[in-house]
């Protein structure tokens, strides 16, 4: 309603004042022009009076200037001399003063006839002159009729009632053209602005405000997007919190069980209350669980160097690297028992870095190797769309799937640290996935095996 309230007013003031000026400059170019024709015919009207003038008054007395005067129906009447001297004047006023730099007379001398309009200073009146040159034997005499007239100004001032009488009409005019215009035009301009606050689509049955709906729907699209991208953002952030947080419950508890057990076996050797076979097998067990400490550390550093990471990527042979990663791994498997099937495409060349490649097929290769059964299968497959490695193993319960690739996460808790095995190895592929831009999916049944698969 502001809205539309201001532009009442704003309508109705240029509406008002466009009006108003154009009333009054018409009035004014109105007033001009129906005075100078009122000028032309009262100038030929006079020079037709002219003619009745004949040699019966040209004895150019005052009698002779009433007469004519009167037989002119009351116009003032003057008889002036050649040398411009007034001779006698039907309003019976002594004139001394040389009329012969009045414009009409001296038009008159020179030319046979002059008119002219202004203040007669002998009277005080208004007054148009016509003048006429008499021709008298080798001389002449000039005869002046005037009358009474408005000056231009008083003729407008006659028709300023008029004129306001018009400017009245003029304002009701304008403001019932503002409403009409604020009802037919600026109403569906306020209902876009409505249906633009409450975020709507907005649509319009009008074609002209057809374009405004776009770009404002646009907006609220641009909106809507923004406030999805930070909504989003924020929820990464409560998300990236959670995840450090879990991070450091998780290595606290990992670094925590060798730390306890160095602690507790040097507590012990320290104490000096074991014998020589417990010492030794004391020794044994703190190189033990500081090796797997070390190796703990050392998973963290890779997991976080991949996001740390400045190497600029370059062409990686996959294929060859897959085959190498088979043939290092190819010891373990065989004292597991378990067969590798070599399903390797030739030349699959990715963009990355050899460490990151390294790390995401060897994990994956590893882990088959590690959680399959004796006598099972890992089978390794690589062509230009993916990257796949499926076993025959223990598999992943149906309420695990969604956690394997968290960190510290491990599917069968029997081979946490027997193993070797920390939980990092998946999340550490789905984050190298992640940077390169691929997808890592799972597919699994307990008892039967597990498929992993890298799509490019």
């Amino acid at each position: 309603m502001p809205l539309i309230f201001a532009m009442k007013i704003r309508i109705l003031f240029i509406s008002v004042l466009i009006t108003f000026v154009g009333i009054l400059a018409y009035s004014f170019v109105s007033t001009e022009l129906y005075y100078d024709s009122s000028l032309e015919r009262m100038r030929d009207t006079l020079s037709v009076y002219m003619n009745s003038f004949d040699d019966d008054y040209s004895s150019l007395t005052e009698d002779d200037a009433e007469a004519f005067s009167e037989q002119l129906g009351g116009a003032r009447v003057t008889f002036i001399d050649s040398e411009g001297t007034v001779l006698a004047d039907s309003e019976e006023i002594e004139i001394e003063e040389n009329h012969l730099g009045r414009t009409e007379i001296a038009e008159a001398a020179q030319n046979g006839e002059g008119f002219s309009v202004r203040r007669s200073d002998t009277v005080g009146v208004d007054y148009a002159y016509y003048c006429r040159r008499i021709a008298e034997g080798e001389g002449y005499f000039l005869v002046r009729i005037a009358v009474p007239t408005s000056s231009e100004w008083a003729l407008y001032a006659d028709f300023l009632p008029t004129v306001i009488i018009y400017l009245i009409i003029d304002l009701l005019a304008c403001v019932a053209f503002t409403y009409v215009a604020t009802y037919f035009i600026l109403r569906p301009v306020e209902n876009l602005t409505r249906q633009a606050a409450l975020s709507k689509t907005i649509t319009t049955k009008y074609s002209e405000l057809k374009p405004i709906a776009e770009v404002l729907n646009e907006r609220n699209r641009d909106i809507e997007k923004k406030m999805n991208e930070i909504k989003e953002e924020k929820e990464l952030v409560e998300k990236a919190q959670n995840s450090k947080n879990e991070f450091i419950s998780n290595i606290t508890h990992e670094m925590n069980t060798p730390l306890t057990s160095i602690r507790g076996y040097a507590e012990l050797l320290a104490a000096g209350v074991m014998n020589e076979e417990q010492q030794s097998a004391a020794y044994k067990t703190i190189l033990k669980q500081s090796e797997r400490l070390t190796n703990l550390i050392a998973c963290i550093i890779n997991y976080n160097e991949i996001d740390n990471s400045d190497v600029p990527a370059c062409d990686v042979d996959l294929s060859k690297l897959a085959r190498e990663m088979l043939a290092v791994v190819k010891p373990e498997a065989d004292k597991r028992s378990v067969t590798l099937i070599d399903n390797i495409t030739d030349n699959v060349i990715v963009q990355s870095t050899h460490e990151r490649m390294s790390e995401m097929v060897g994990n994956l290769i590893r882990n088959a190797i590690r959680y399959n059964k004796p006598g099972g299968t890992v089978k390794v497959t690589l062509n230009i769309d993916r990257f796949e490695v499926a076993d025959t193993g223990i598999g992943i319960s149906k309420e695990n799937l969604s956690k394997v690739f968290s960190r510290f996460f491990t599917v069968d808790k029997s081979h946490s640290g027997k193993n070797g095995g920390f939980g990092l190895g998946l999340a550490m592929v789905k984050k190298i996935c992640q940077r390169e831009g691929w997808s890592i999916s799972v597919k699994s049944e307990e008892g039967v095996g597990s498929t992993f698969t890298v799509k490019f």
